[in-house]
């Protein structure tokens, strides 16, 4: 059984070296077809921008994922590598408890032209790579992965499990501490706590499907827990995984909303989740702002246009 750490581990150290060349992206990181669309970020705290109040989500006429998401659970977790010690118990856990919660019902008034919305979302499968990550010269002392090995990734899991991509198929990716992600080998977005994401969604077309396949990218929270969670409080005793689950709940509701990016957005170009991050709403003594089935969370509210605010259940 591998070594897993509980509680905040050391930041990751930017060590700048001018002498380090970049490694071109191997050719099995280059097979997927790309898309003009970019990834949605998920900015750590002081990073992201405020929305402008009452500025609600406009349909751009996308598709979103209706009826039932099946979800995917990838953890990504090396021989050696190191999460917290109920990390994977506890998404697990989430997975299955938020397709019936009153958050994720306020994804039902954001329809598609068919008048067909987001209702539930279930978990379809998960599984444990031990794989080592793939190794890319860069100007940091921490090891970094790319976009495309995340890619990469998703379609292994598929083909390894018989997975397949759907408008309704949602793929989530999650790393292990002290593991950095970067969009590409200019390495100029990057992880936290060096770069200022926490986690994005995006799709990709897999080589003769014309199928996208949609996937959140999910570094470990616990690299940078004042940046990507900010908060003192853990209602599972577990501050990574509580840190991580919410932020899972972001991209989730993203997704769900506006897998392309060209469904559910405000005239700034924020979508559900981003108009309403960090914004946790009142905490009960234990640290939790929901409980669902009986199981204690916390997680950030999402932008309701029935109200034109942030919300924890809705509409």
């Amino acid at each position: 059984m591998k070594q897993r750490v509980v509680l905040l581990l050391p930041l990751l150290s930017l060590v700048l070296s001018a002498s380090i060349f970049m490694q071109p992206m191997s050719a099995s990181a280059a097979v997927h077809q790309a898309h003009k669309g970019k990834h949605h970020f998920f900015w750590k705290k002081g990073h992201a921008r405020l929305a402008a109040a009452n500025n609600n989500l406009i349909y751009h006429n996308g598709p979103v994922e209706v009826d039932t998401t099946q979800v995917y659970a990838i953890f990504w977790e090396p021989t050696g590598s190191v999460v917290s010690s109920t990390y994977n118990e506890l998404l697990t856990r989430y997975f299955g408890d938020v397709g019936s919660s009153t958050l994720y019902h306020n994804n039902i008034q954001y329809a598609d032209n068919s008048n067909q919305a987001p209702q539930n979302a279930t978990l379809a499968n998960t599984w444990v790579d031990t794989a080592a990550y793939p190794s890319h010269h860069s100007p940091f002392s921490s090891p970094v992965v790319l976009d495309s090995d995340i890619q990469n990734e998703v379609s292994h899991a598929m083909t390894v499990n018989g997975w397949l991509p759907a408008i309704n198929h949602a793929f989530f990716v999650f790393l292990a501490a002290n593991e950095m992600l970067c969009i590409d080998s200019t390495f100029q977005q990057c992880s936290a706590p060096v770069g200022g994401f926490c986690a994005y969604h995006y799709f990709f077309t897999a080589p003769g499907s014309l199928t996208q396949t949609n996937y959140a990218a999910m570094p470990y929270d616990g690299n940078d827990l004042p940046g990507c969670y900010g908060l003192t409080t853990s209602p599972n005793n577990d501050p990574a995984a509580d840190a991580e689950i919410s932020t899972t709940s972001h991209e989730q509701m993203e997704a769900a909303t506006d897998p392309l990016g060209n469904a559910w957005f405000d005239n700034s170009g924020q979508e559900i989740g981003d108009k309403c991050a960090y914004a946790y709403s009142s905490l009960n003594p234990d640290g939790s702002n929901v409980s669902w089935n009986k199981h204690a969370y916390i997680v950030q509210s999402e932008w309701d246009n029935a109200v034109a605010g942030c919300m924890l259940k809705g509409p």
